[in-house]
């Protein structure tokens, strides 16, 4: 996804609150299929968005105040790496679940979007868009794909606004244009308060449900190590972010504050396949 990989260089610049946005991380604990049931039953007679924080988005967050200023707007805040859980229960002793914002796509695409609803996907390349109606027999979904650098284009940033928001109350809005792009159109729309449903900050995830990018086998992800794997299939644009910026990340975690949201709880009776 070109946006996701020239994300890494660019920096977005967003309205700052005028006080100082805290270094308090607030994470919600969700695992996959527990975030399935509450995204199933989403009023879609609200505006909600969800972000799921890797090792660039944290440092992002302690180095940038316009970027926690878009994490402490979200509405669910799910942690993406296992990586990170794991370092988090070894250095910190908190043990948090893990909700992958791949997994979480696919798995909604799967087990909870039905046929007829209305589903809008930001990102990626109109056949992605035509294989993701086919594969999941989609028969409402609104695609529209932003130029590379449109974030720093106000009218291109409102051209894409108004698409989702004339798309009237969705279910799910899939914002597939890399960070911080996605969370600044997330932030934006909670903000201008026309668009209803919920919208998810995916990253690369359709990436990998279309083929276009391939995910590593299961036990390396489980491992925590799925970082690795990309890395050995793309040394050259991987190398510098994995192995030079993200160990920063080892510097970064005792100047943040972590504080774990408990799940709502919810219902028994599993997810809602309506």
């Amino acid at each position: 996804m070109s946006d996701m990989d020239h994300a890494a260089q660019t920096a977005v610049e967003v309205p700052v609150p005028a006080r100082e946005v805290s270094r308090s991380c607030v994470l919600d604990d969700y695992d996959v299929d527990g975030f399935l049931q509450l995204a199933a039953g989403f009023d879609k007679d609200k505006f909600g968005y969800v972000v799921t924080p890797n090792v660039d988005h944290l440092i992002r967050f302690h180095d940038e105040p316009a970027f926690r200023a878009l994490y402490a707007d979200a509405s669910y805040v799910l942690l993406d790496s296992r990586f990170l859980s794991h370092v988090f229960r070894v250095w910190k002793g908190l043990r948090i679940r893990v909700c992958t914002g791949s997994d979480l796509t696919e798995q909604l695409f799967a087990r909870v979007i039905a046929p007829d609803d209305k589903i809008v996907l930001i990102g990626c390349a109109s056949e992605q868009a035509s294989a993701m109606s086919q594969r999941y027999g989609l028969k409402d979904l609104r695609h529209y794909n932003p130029p590379m650098g449109f974030i720093h284009q106000p009218e291109l940033v409102e051209e894409c606004l108004q698409f989702i928001e004339a798309q009237g109350a969705f279910r799910f809005c899939f914002l597939a244009v890399g960070a911080p792009q996605q969370e600044v159109l997330a932030h934006e729309l909670k903000t201008r308060g026309i668009a209803r449903g919920l919208a998810l900050c995916i990253g690369a995830s359709v990436n990998f449900l279309t083929g276009v990018e391939r995910r590593a086998p299961r036990w390396i992800q489980l491992a925590g190590m799925e970082w690795s794997y990309r890395l050995l299939q793309d040394p050259g644009r991987l190398a510098k972010r994995y192995l030079v910026r993200g160990l920063r990340v080892f510097s970064l975690l005792p100047l943040i504050e972590f504080l774990v949201r408990p799940r709502v709880p919810l219902p028994r009776g599993g997810v809602d396949r309506s």
